[in-house]
């Protein structure tokens, strides 16, 4: 196989809290320094939140972005890629205030409302290093994430058309798939469309290969060749997918937002490891990885120059 594999990694997103790993990325430097040694590792699109770095708890504010980004930007050639998922507290405004403040090559846009639960965790920790933690995964059982067609369609305008940043269509559940063709059929999405099928958050559909195979026979379906796919499965079910979405001719993502851990009952200790894991594992099949500028030739990416960034 000679075909190349676009590696995402997500540093250390908005769903996992301080308690559960003392790995996961937390101040500004050490984002960014997880994020750099990503990228050496082999990673070509870097998916960054951001967080306090006094308490851990999810940050919408584009200063503490600025933080990060920079450094991240002058020391990698990778994709960078914002969030405008941000979490389930937060308003569309606050999502999307980091993208707008530094309009980026990419950015997640999640393609439907949904119920999105983390607190079934609280079955397992009992005690939490900081108070917030318990309420933010308590709070996921009667929160609905929030991506209305109204919001979606902000999305598209205030960040896609006014700034020429392109979308990872993070699609939990194969209706999602459908409302993004129906922004297709509107005009307002065009390809290359980059399709991130996230498999095993409660609330979305299953993280098993079934699901995987359903999801992508209906992107096929529905959006022909004008696509490229990514796999997020969540926790235990990370490698197992991301692996068998290669082997379909998918790409890759991985990191601490999407799983803490390497292999069973060992924590990762960085993002780079995981990058290096699912490299070991393609590589011996034939596989190849895309390089930054690869990536962005394949996903009609703007160029690094259209980022406000220094």
């Amino acid at each position: 196989m000679s075909r190349k594999v676009i590696i995402t990694c997500a540093v250390t997103g908005s769903v996992h809290t301080p308690t559960m790993s003392r790995y996961l990325p937390i101040t500004p430097q050490q984002i960014a320094d997880e994020a750099l040694a990503a990228a050496e590792a082999g990673a070509a699109i870097l998916h960054l939140h951001a967080r306090d770095p006094v308490d851990g708890r999810p940050s919408f504010d584009p200063a503490m972005f600025r933080q990060f980004l920079p450094q991240i930007h002058a020391g990698t050639d990778a994709v960078i890629n914002i969030t405008t998922g941000g979490s389930h507290t937060m308003r569309l405004d606050q999502r999307l205030a980091a993208a707008l403040d530094v309009a980026p090559e990419m950015a997640s846009c999640n393609m439907g409302s949904m119920n999105f639960a983390t607190f079934p965790i609280l079955d397992k920790l009992k005690e939490f290093k900081h108070p917030w933690e318990r309420d933010y995964l308590e709070g996921s059982r009667n929160a609905i994430f929030r991506n209305t067609f109204g919001d979606i369609e902000q999305i598209f305008n205030r960040l896609g058309v006014a700034h020429g940043t392109r979308f990872e269509f993070e699609c939990y559940d194969v209706g999602h798939l459908y409302n993004l063709k129906h922004f297709v059929d509107r005009g307002l999405v065009k390809g290359p469309i980059f399709l991130q099928f996230v498999l095993g958050v409660l609330g979305g559909i299953g993280a098993d290969v079934d699901n995987l195979v359903h999801m992508k026979h209906i992107a096929d379906k529905l959006f022909k060749d004008s696509y490229r796919w990514s796999v997020l499965a969540a926790g235990r079910h990370q490698m197992p997918l991301i692996t068998h979405a290669a082997l379909m001719g998918g790409n890759v993502r991985v990191g601490l937002e999407d799983s803490l851990y390497l292999g069973r009952g060992e924590l990762a200790k960085s993002n780079a490891e995981q990058v290096r894991n699912i490299r070991a594992v393609l590589e011996p099949l034939g596989f190849e990885f895309a390089t930054p500028d690869e990536a962005r030739e394949m996903l009609g990416l703007k160029g690094r120059a259209g980022v406000k960034l220094p």
